[in-house]
């Protein structure tokens, strides 16, 4: 026992007297040498390097946090003011003066007649062509004529530039209605925006759909065709025509339309062809055409409570087929359903049921196919494979329920392989294995090409489109 206990005592002594490595003399020099980098490669030297000037950067980037606190935000959300506050009512004013200020600028319909009757009595005639024309002195003075008779605020119109936009003849006089014209619908335009800017409620510059909605049920009072649309049918009337400038101005589906974009767009200029007085001017098939009309108004909505056999306020694919007399094939209603057709919670979640927003949408496609909007809503149920083109696979899919169709509906055989041909030489694609949405719409067929893929009507005017053009020419001859 005791020479055990001896034993250990020693063995601990021995380990306490091991001086650490640090104070042994031949780590200390090779520390000092490895540290001064005279025994290392030079890899290994740009590698020490790399690893000081790194931890330079952390230590002045840690150094810079704790001096600064916190990181600096770089964009604030601007605070919309709350409603009834000091703040909303001073913005909303300051708001409706500067948009009264604009609109006091503006010439009214009596400074427009005024300016036509200057116009009319300080031109000449061209003794070729019989129309009234000015040189840029009569131009001038015309000018001055009118900032006499009407004041400073149609000075504006008569500035070199304007003169210059011009069509000129060889004596260099331009005609004074285009002239006019030009006044008329700048006037318009910038009495639109106005309007709108007035109802854009948190002035971002884009309009919301109740907003846009808004502005159409203020125009119906003032748009001749209109004024004795029905009380009841105002609400729904605002609703399908709002509609028309979302699905052109607002391609991104956010639901809110650019106001700038509004005012450039065919739509406004669609709807206020309205403003014709006489009946006689307007034909029924022009009513129909503008989606702005009553006329087009009540059958859309005619059209969607003809195909709601169960009244629910939804289209199913199965009502859906009998659009435009069943002529659309099967496998384009399931493709607009899977792409343009959200499941909704009235649905159960087993089956998409189409809503009245959608059908608008369906049905500003299928009669606008030849717009880049319209084509892009129809590319979408043609490319199946969701791969952003086309291939001679997905062409031969697609038109095989119209072939189906062609050939229940009594006509010749065809075949398919020859009509997909057809169709690459219409498109003449970039890539001749693939045809992308770019490809139809720069051959100028897209919307021809998508009729002969989705409806057996489409095709059918294809195929007899020489027929089509012979009847039209005939009526034009007799008269």
């Amino acid at each position: 026992m005791y020479s055990g206990s001896s034993d250990g005592e020693s063995h601990e002594a021995a380990q306490r007297k091991i001086p650490p490595a640090s104070s042994m003399m031949w780590v200390r020099n090779l520390r000092r040498f490895i540290g001064s980098g005279a025994g290392l490669g030079s890899e290994a030297l740009m590698e020490l390097e790399t690893k000081r000037i790194l931890l330079d950067i952390f230590k002045e980037k840690q150094q810079k946090s704790a001096e600064a606190g916190t990181i600096p935000s770089f964009y604030k959300k601007a605070c919309k003011p709350e409603e009834g506050s000091i703040s909303h009512r001073v913005q909303r004013l300051a708001k409706y003066r500067f948009l009264k200020k604009q609109s006091d600028l503006l010439l009214n319909a009596d400074d427009l007649d005024a300016m036509w009757v200057c116009l009319r009595e300080n031109c000449v005639i061209d003794d070729a062509t019989g129309a009234e024309k000015m040189n840029y002195e009569d131009f001038c003075h015309i000018a001055s004529v009118c900032t006499e008779q009407i004041g400073p605020k149609c000075r504006r119109f008569f500035s070199p530039s304007n003169f210059m936009k011009f069509e000129k003849d060889e004596s260099g006089r331009i005609a004074i209605l285009p002239f006019y014209l030009y006044v008329m619908r700048t006037v318009s335009l910038t009495q639109a925006r106005i309007d709108m800017s007035e109802l854009d409620e948190d002035s971002d510059g884009f309009l919301q759909p109740h907003e846009m909605e808004a502005y159409i049920r203020g125009l119906i009072p003032n748009l001749a065709q209109l004024r004795d649309m029905p009380a009841a049918f105002v609400q729904m009337y605002c609703r399908i025509a709002a509609h028309k400038f979302f699905f052109f101005c607002d391609p991104n589906r956010r639901g809110k339309a650019c106001i700038k974009k509004v005012l450039l767009s065919n739509c406004l200029q669609e709807l206020m062809e309205l403003h014709q007085e006489s009946e006689e001017e307007v034909t029924d098939t022009e009513q129909a055409e503008n989606w702005f009309s009553l006329t087009s108004a009540q059958r859309i909505c005619d059209m969607f409570l003809a195909l709601d056999k169960d009244m629910n306020g939804t289209l199913s694919k199965h009502e859906l087929r009998e659009y435009a007399e069943g002529t659309l094939t099967e496998i384009f209603i399931e493709r607009v359903f899977d792409e343009h057709v959200r499941r909704g919670k009235s649905s159960g979640g087993n089956s998409r049921e189409m809503d009245f927003e959608s059908f608008l949408d369906f049905v500003l496609a299928l009669e606008n196919k030849d717009t880049p909007e319209g084509l892009t809503y129809l590319f979408r149920c043609l490319d199946l494979q969701g791969r952003g083109f086309l291939t001679t696979a997905d062409i031969h899919s697609l038109f095989r329920d119209v072939h189906q169709k062609w050939i229940e509906g009594g006509n010749y055989e065809l075949c398919i392989e020859d009509v997909r041909d057809e169709i690459w030489d219409m498109v003449k694609p970039a890539d001749e294995l693939r045809i992308t949405l770019a490809d139809l719409l720069a051959c100028k067929q897209g919307g021809t090409v998508a009729s002969m893929l989705i409806d057996v009507r489409g095709f059918w005017a294809h195929d007899n489109r020489e027929n089509l053009l012979q009847e039209e020419e005939e009526p034009e001859e007799e008269g």
